[in-house]
């Protein structure tokens, strides 16, 4: 913003400030109204985002937990608590790698993927709902300019 004439500075400024809220106020109705729309299921939304990366046909055979971690980019410590809760209502599995007896990994139990197919109805309507006047293309930008978001501050 070196460049830029004082007005525009402000501007800009002005601008990021109104963005960067307006994601803070997303964030936080994502969570209420999230956590709504999966009240009957009794999960959270932060739940609902671990038994989605686990759902993936990727993490099929699991995931470790650092991997895990670094795909949702939430902590170790944040991730531990998550996986005991869902562990402890049976909708994960956690065992020791194959591959390294060190490692543990984590994968959807029968029960979780149960859960899961039961979801995708819920979360298809919240979704639609929630992108409700964003066509296709708009969509893919939202994608594309969140993706931008993220890794410039992941760099920061």
């Amino acid at each position: 913003m070196k460049d830029l004439p004082a007005d525009q500075d402000a501007a800009s400024i002005e601008i990021a400030n109104r963005l960067f809220f307006r994601f803070f106020q997303a964030a936080n109705t994502l969570h209420t109204k999230g956590t709504q729309a999966l009240d009957e299921f009794g999960i959270t939304t932060q739940q609902w985002s671990v038994l989605g990366a686990l759902s993936r046909e990727q993490a099929s055979t699991g995931m470790g937990i650092g991997e895990l971690s670094r795909f949702l980019l939430v902590s170790r410590q944040n991730l531990t608590g998550l996986l005991t809760r869902l562990e402890r209502d049976g909708l994960i599995e956690r065992a020791t790698s194959e591959e390294d007896r060190r490692s543990r990994m984590v994968k959807l139990s029968p029960k979780g993927r149960e859960l899961w197919v039961a979801l995708a109805d819920p979360i298809h309507a919240f979704y639609d709902g929630a992108l409700k006047g964003f066509s296709f293309d708009d969509r893919l930008q939202f994608i594309h300019y969140v993706s931008l978001l993220q890794r410039n501050m992941a760099q920061l």
